[in-house]
Parts: structure tokens; sequence; C-alpha cells
């Protein structure tokens, strides 16, 4: 009998595909999904959603690249199950901001050369915005310490404190 095939594998196996339903509300829009349960919401939104503004960095949520928030917190999607957000609120940094209009972390993002190469730049947005929305960007110290999760290959960090400095000082953490 050949071991791999299908009916010489026990159930539960490593090798058995389980998939499950799964909705969430992504940027406001009902979205239906059927995943695999060890599909990570990161997967989820880029895979099966096209929503590839999140990045996928180290995969091991050292990077901070894949933060999108879950219920109004801020998450590392490549370590949440899509499964574990069945019934949840998701924001990407597709969902900042209003048609045509950035988000005020995105423009002081701009204002201030926040990024360099850009591909941090959607988590630290969203890191950012979540830490205002938090009430944590009191001084530039906690700044530093509530985005220290959020890793910048190129080294953009005073720029990037400085944007999200000016954004809460105007109180530009809400949702838009």
């Amino acid at each position: 009998m050949d071991e791999s095939a299908p009916e010489a594998r026990a159930a539960g196996s490593r090798d058995e595909v389980v998939r499950v339903p799964v909705s969430l509300r992504v940027n406001g829009v009902e979205q239906r999904l059927e995943v695999d349960t060890r599909t990570t919401l990161l997967d989820a939104l880029r895979d099966g959603l096209k929503l590839t503004g999140t990045k996928k960095g180290c995969d091991q949520g050292q990077c901070g690249a894949c933060t999108v928030h879950v219920d109004g917190r801020r998450v590392l999607s490549c370590l949440t199950l899509a499964a574990s957000a069945d019934g949840r609120e998701v924001r990407t940094i597709e969902g900042l901001g209003r048609e045509g209009t950035p988000h005020p972390v995105q423009e002081a993002f701009i204002r201030h050369d926040g990024f360099q190469c850009g591909y941090c730049t959607p988590g630290q947005i969203m890191s950012a915005v979540g830490l205002i929305e938090e009430g944590r960007a009191g001084s530039e110290e906690d700044i530093r310490e509530f985005m220290s999760g959020n890793l910048c290959r190129c080294g953009a960090y005073p720029n990037i404190v400085a944007a999200i400095r000016e954004a809460a000082v105007a109180g530009g953490g809400g949702h838009a």
C-alpha cells in the first residue's frame, strides 16, 4: 500500500488539510473566505483578498512589516491565524484615509520623509496610528519605545518619530 496515499494517512495527521470558513470585516467590508486552519491572517489578506499593502517581512513576528489592526488593536498578522480573526474587524493600510485623501499619519510620513525604500512603511504607519489611538505617543521616547517592534532597515527612525510626533500633536490617530 502506498503510504503517501490519502487513505493510508491517519485522520488528524500533519498531512491532512482542514479548511474552515472565516468571516472578516476588512476595512469596513464583509469578507468571507475558506482557509486552511494553518493560514495566517497575513496570507489570508495578501493571497485570499489581494490586499498586498500589508507586507511579509520576517514571517516570524520580529519586524512589524505585517502590522494590521484587529478590533482596534495592533497585531502582527504573520503570527495571527486567520481563523482566530473570524467575526472580527480588521483594518489594513488600504483602509486608512478616505478616497483620494490620505490619513493624517500618512501625510505626516510624506512630509517628514518617514520612509526610504518604503517596504516597512505600511506596518510603520499602522503601528503609528495604533500608537496614537492608544494614547501612547506622549514623547519621542514613548514613540521610540512603543514603535520598537517595527524595524526599518533603511534607518529612517528619526523621520518616522518626527512624523508620528507631528500627527499625535495634531490629533491624527482617529479613524479616517
